[in-house]
């Protein structure tokens, strides 16, 4: 990952002391494109209270963010959450290695991944924390004004929203997120105090994709079904919308991942032989072994 505005940080660093401390320091925050310096530092002072620490910003609008004033002002004692938060310039970076990624809308659309309430995320969240120590969690929250665009919702494997007041359903940025931080700090709770719920547990589970493994395979697939003419690039609709929503409700593993790539790439390979063309260049394919 490359942070835009500070190479010496990265996503998903926080230091840990204790498995509950471990669990706690692999959940992220990610705002995208927030306006207001204020609201940044209110973020920070909100995950602070619930014991969390990792802080990602997708190109805020004021650069200077973690140093202006009505910023430090409001962050009021988690000026620590605050100076570290790591700044990148796309959601793919600050998405990169969580497995469990949750978009955060109230706005119903069309497409988009499976729709939960914050306590089911959060749930889901922790039991992915406590069974893998490699998993991490991102919760993503968009701007103040106009929300998550639909391309960053797509690239999330949920959607949740706060089943607020319907005939007043306002709430600022860090009250959102609040919220959720709070939902998450009891699901891990629980986790902690040794109650696991496993009644959902059907037996073997792989590793899960990570959020750029994922992204890879749709530009790889994508790239099939326009080399066999299924998918007309001059006139998409929303296949690739139903796709993502389609396998979102999955929870893709890796070896899923690369069994869906391995398709695309025999696919590729297919067109290539049948018409003397060359294949397509694009992201690297799995093996033959990781495709199975």
């Amino acid at each position: 990952m490359n942070p835009a505005n500070d190479t010496s940080q990265a996503v998903g660093t926080a230091t840990a002391t204790t498995p509950a401390d471990g669990m706690f320091a692999r959940v992220r925050f990610v705002l995208v494109e927030t306006s207001h310096p204020g609201n940044v530092g209110s973020v920070a002072r909100a995950i602070k209270t619930m014991g969390f620490g990792s802080l990602v910003l997708v190109s805020p609008r004021e650069p200077a963010v973690r140093e202006h004033p009505d910023a430090v002002a409001m962050a009021s004692g988690a000026d620590d959450v605050l100076a570290g938060a790591v700044i990148v310039d796309s959601i793919e970076a600050a998405l990169e290695g969580a497995t469990q990624t949750v978009a955060m809308t109230a706005r119903q659309r069309e497409f988009g991944p499976p729709r939960v309430l914050p306590r089911d995320a959060a749930a889901r969240g922790a039991a992915a924390l406590a069974t893998r120590a490699e998993d991490e969690v991102a919760f993503v929250f968009g701007n103040e004004r106009y929300g998550l665009p639909n391309e960053v919702v797509e690239r999330c494997a949920a959607v949740t929203h706060i089943p607020a007041n319907p005939a007043y359903t306002s709430l600022n940025l860090a009250q959102a997120v609040q919220l959720i931080a709070y939902e998450m700090r009891l699901a891990l709770l629980d986790r902690v105090q040794g109650a696991p719920d496993d009644s959902g547990n059907i037996g073997y589970a792989g590793e899960p994709a990570t959020a750029e493994q994922v992204e890879s395979m749709f530009g790889h697939l994508q790239q099939g079904l326009e080399a066999i003419g299924f998918l007309d690039p001059g006139n998409p609709r929303k296949l690739m919308s139903r796709l993502r929503r389609l396998l979102a409700r999955a929870g893709l593993e890796r070896e899923e991942v690369n069994i869906l790539r391995g398709i695309a790439k025999h696919m590729l390979v297919a067109v290539r032989k049948s018409t003397g063309k060359p294949e397509q260049s694009g992201p690297a394919a799995p093996s033959r072994q990781e495709e199975h």
